[in-house]
């Protein structure tokens, strides 16, 4: 959860992603071969005339010379006769080909083209349609320096020793890079794998193993058993020296977690919380998990935050490894929830897969939605509702710029398929489901989609497969169309915007794409089956309508003096309340606050500043309804409004504007003083309250509120004072660490502290603490040591770098190193990936001058489409930037009248 203490401390924007590569489906040219010869395929998906049934997968990895060896043995269903055999391939050294067909074994001519990372194998006779071949590569390649594919990962021990390890991600181009397969996820086959190692490793794999074999040299080869029938984007292996700990469900599983050896002692929690969830899940669907194990491994380096490999699910160490007296309640609530997530995934996506990438929301969406199901079930301590509204405000951030993409969309190449996974698949996928929820009842949606997992499971789907499964086929009399709601959500991008405006009994609605653009003609041609709820000052009862049509009249047994639609935010749209509405509202708001819930409070807060980008409300009106927040305590309605003020200072940062800029900050630190000034500085309270309390405070110690920043430095004096030993409150310790890391020599303890701790969570808050120093130099070197990987890991680099760019001091060197080591990063993360993504959007989305724009535009437009030019991410940096310079020229006047008209106190000028 220091995602959200981030978006506070940071003003951090949700990373937004994605592009459309030109359609690459078909080769330009006749494809030809490395050897000159042509190449007998000219597409980037694969025929579909041969399918794999099944792969004997042999691989040695050597982690000394840092390659690997391998054979691959596939079983093949020929469906039409053909005499070649296109699979995928990528950057490995194929040799020795065979056939075995019924008459005998046959060698095969290989050709390669790298450009769609195929293979060619060429039968000088027919494989014959229905009848059963194999086909034998032998191949080596080196265990790969990124992220992904079977790559190397090393970790360092407490006594300076480092040590060497090899995992894989596959997900979602890769396993071709780690041995030949037909690497799309129709293609399900079954897997038998053997890994040979040294005896000081173990190995592990997707299914338990059944034997070791002792080979000449001292080495040993581990034999798994067969999988399940599956993608090949779920295989996965790992050789290290891990060590686990293991438990069994209530339903037989064998659960275990495995670490590094030094790390093992913070395995317990993720251990118990996986024999919790798989239970529940299991339960929940209706459908045993059909694995005898299930693995999770915490991997030292890590791209993403997990993945669901099937029996084997591989995470950050941040991601799963617990201290229950160093870890936060909002580190606690992260790791809960991605393992919640991948869990899930192991029967949406897993059991049940979608046919092709474009439905990726068919995965995510699910397993997104699904962590916060499943922990209000099993975790209710960790109130986990307060924070998924959070996910729908994220997914709106993207979805709101034209260069947004629906939920399903078309995608070929490698790059496209990468920027899939964004926000619009995860959070908006889960915002759209939450809504069809709450639309259908939760009875009715549950039995729809165990029917869904019943009725395909191994199989792969389509979004309207999953339309089907919940429309309820005995339903008496109208049947809801759920495939017509759901394709206006799914099959379009945006999202709408209903204007309510009520006149007496009669409530007036209309709806239209919400679009931040100066391009009227962008909005017009969408429409969507919007499940609307409302509920009005007479009566509490949650109402219902399905606007259809572009406008609608609604009408009201009496007249009131408020209407909210939209409630609790379950679903999916804003809405702008016209005429005299949102003075309604702030009455409300300022007199009864509590008369709407705090889900309803934390929206409305979110959709008037919002609706002041697009023009539809003056900034004075979001600035009044945000007076209310003096009186505000929950979460979501206090994070929110943050997440719209915070921001709007964060643009003055950067430019030179310090008066206006202080007179903002002076004005939230006043809003939240109350709510500040009753924190307490210990652990005490709920994990909202907790988490509540982590931001507060790290807001006040980063605005200098001086009682904060008093007890913060006298706190860490304390604790450097006791070399690291004394205990601090957890929750406290990102506001300790923050003042601390503003000296040079508070700085160096830290880094200090932080490269011998073994201890995941509160290494990932002196790091954040560190790139918050105002010293140049101290912010460079940090940049320079993740990309170098030694000190500091390369995975960490993002995240650096992108909180150097929102640190006032170091906004301009983070934006110079992601230019100047642009195609070493592209390299090590891959283009189109959500790390990309997030480090452009990250360090060029609180820019709001011409001059940026052009200095932006300028590196941009000079990359290549092989060095990401055509990425989404690029084009969303533009139209954010964009909007960022309307708001300005437009609010700036506004905003300056109205804080002089409020002529708020400043405590202190260099707040």
């Amino acid at each position: 959860m220091l995602a959200s203490l981030l978006l506070l401390l940071c003003a951090l924007s949700p990373p937004s992603f994605g592009a459309q590569l030109p359609n690459q489906n078909q080769a330009k040219e006749p494809p030809v071969a490395t050897n000159g010869q042509p190449f007998p395929w000219d597409r980037m998906r694969l025929p579909k005339t041969i399918t794999p049934l099944h792969y004997d997968l042999s691989i040695h990895p050597n982690l000394t010379t840092l390659d690997f060896t391998g054979v691959v043995r596939i079983e093949l269903d020929v469906h039409e006769d053909t005499s070649t055999v296109i699979l995928h391939s990528k950057q490995l050294q194929i040799s020795g080909a065979l056939l075995m067909a019924p008459e005998g074994v046959k060698p095969l001519q290989v050709l390669e083209y790298p450009r769609f990372h195929q293979l060619a194998l060429l039968s000088d006779s027919v494989l014959t349609k229905g009848r059963k071949y194999e086909v034998q590569l032998e191949f080596a390649a080196n265990l790969s320096d990124s992220f992904h594919g079977f790559y190397k990962s090393n970790y360092r021990t407490s006594s300076g020793e480092v040590r060497v390890l090899a995992s894989t991600q596959f997900e979602a181009t890769f396993a071709r890079g780690a041995f030949p397969c037909f690497d799309e996820p129709a293609f399900k086959a079954n897997f038998t794998i053997r890994i040979v190692r040294e005896p000081r490793h173990i190995t592990i794999s997707n299914m338990p193993k059944v034997k070791t074999v002792q080979l000449p040299g001292g080495l040993l080869e581990d034999h798994f058993d067969t999988t399940v029938k599956m993608s090949t984007y779920l295989v996965a292996y790992i050789v290290s020296d891990f060590l686990s700990v293991s438990k069994t469900t209530k339903h037989g599983v064998e659960i275990s977690v495995y670490a590094v050896p030094e790390k093992i002692d913070q395995t317990a929690f993720a251990l118990d919380a996986a024999v919790k969830l798989l239970d529940f899940y299991d339960d929940y669907f209706d459908i045993p998990y059909p694995l005898p194990k299930q693995d999770l491994a915490a991997i030292p380096d890590f791209q993403s935050g997990a993945m669901e490999n099937w029996g084997l699910t591989t995470y950050r160490e941040t991601g799963l490894l617990f201290d229950p007296d160093r870890s936060s309640a909002s580190d606690k609530l992260g790791i809960t929830k991605v393992i919640a997530h991948e869990l899930a995934h192991q029967w949406f996506g897993n059991l049940v897969t979608m046919e092709w990438w474009n439905d990726l929301w068919l995965n995510e969406g699910f397993a997104k939605f699904m962590e916060f199901i499943s922990l209000d079930i099993t975790y209710p301590e960790l109130q986990v509702d307060d924070f998924f509204l959070g996910k729908c405000f994220e997914a709106m951030e993207v979805d709101s710029l034209s260069s947004s993409h629906p939920v399903s969309t078309p995608v070929e190449n490698p790059t496209q398929i990468q920027e899939m996974f964004d926000d619009v698949s995860y959070d908006k996928g889960a915002c759209i489901l939450n809504m069809l929820r709450d639309f259908l009842t939760p009875e009715a949606f549950e039995i729809g989609i165990i029917r869904y997992l019943k009725r395909y499971s191994y199989q792969n789907t389509v979004n309207s497969h999953l339309w089907e499964s919940l429309t309820n086929k005995w339903h008496s009399g109208d049947e809801l169309d759920v495939r017509a709601i759901m394709d206006t959500w799914t099959l379009q991008e945006g999202f709408p915007l209903v204007t309510v405006e009520v006149r007496g009994r009669e409530v007036w609605l209309s709806q239209e794409r919400f679009l931040k653009t100066d391009d009227p003609s962008l909005t017009e041609g969408f429409l969507w089956q919007i499940p609307l709820t409302y509920m009005t000052s007479a009566s509490s009862t949650i109402h219902r309508f399905l606007l259809k049509t572009k406008t609608g009249v609604l009408y009201l047994p009496e007249e009131v003096d408020w209407v909210k639609f939209n409630v609790d935010m379950s679903g999916y749209y804003m809405v702008h309340y016209a005429g005299d509405g949102w003075n309604s509202i702030i009455k409300v708001l300022q007199h009864n606050h509590t008369a709407l819930t705090s889900n309803d409070r934390a929206s409305l807060i979110q959709n008037v500043f919002q609706l002041v980008s697009v023009g539809k409300v003056r900034l004075d009106t979001a600035l009044e309804l945000s007076l209310y927040l003096s009186r505000e305590t929950e979460i979501m309605a206090v994070t929110q409004g943050f997440g719209e003020l915070v921001p709007l200072y964060k643009l003055m940062e950067k430019r030179d504007m310090a008066a206006l800029e202080n007179q903002m900050k002076g004005y939230i630190v006043d809003l939240f003083r109350g709510l500040i000034d009753r924190q307490e500085w210990t652990d005490s309270g709920s994990v909202s309250e907790r988490v509540l309390r982590s931001y507060l405070l790290l807001f006040a110690c980063v605005r200098k509120y001086p009682p904060c920043l008093n007890k913060a430095t006298q706190l860490f004096n304390q604790w450097k004072d006791s070399d690291g030993n004394m205990s601090l409150p957890v929750d406290i310790t990102m506001a300790v660490f923050i003042t601390g890391a503003q000296t040079a020599e508070g700085w160096d303890f830290l880094f200090e502290k932080y490269r011998h701790s073994m201890q995941m969570s509160v290494r990932s808050r002196m790091k954040t603490a560190m790139a918050w120093s105002p010293r140049k130099d101290k912010l460079q070197w940090m940049m320079e040591q993740s990309l170098h990987g030694e000190v500091m890991k390369t995975q960490d680099l993002p995240d650096v770098v992108v909180s150097i760019g929102k640190n006032p001091h170091g906004y301009k060197l983070a934006w110079d190193f992601l230019r100047a080591h642009w195609h070493t990063m592209i390299k090590k993360f891959d283009l189109g990936s959500h790390t990309i993504s997030y480090l452009v959007t990250g360090v060029t989305n609180q820019y709001s001058t011409t001059e940026m724009l052009d200095e932006i535009r300028s590196f941009f437009g000079s990359l290549t489409e092989e060095t990401g030019s055509e990425m989404r991410c690029i084009q969303q940096t533009y139209e954010t930037i964009e909007d960022n310079i309307r708001w300005m020229d437009k609010n700036l006047p506004l905003l300056q009248a109205w804080l002089n008209k409020r002529n708020h106190r400043v405590p202190h000028e260099d707040l």
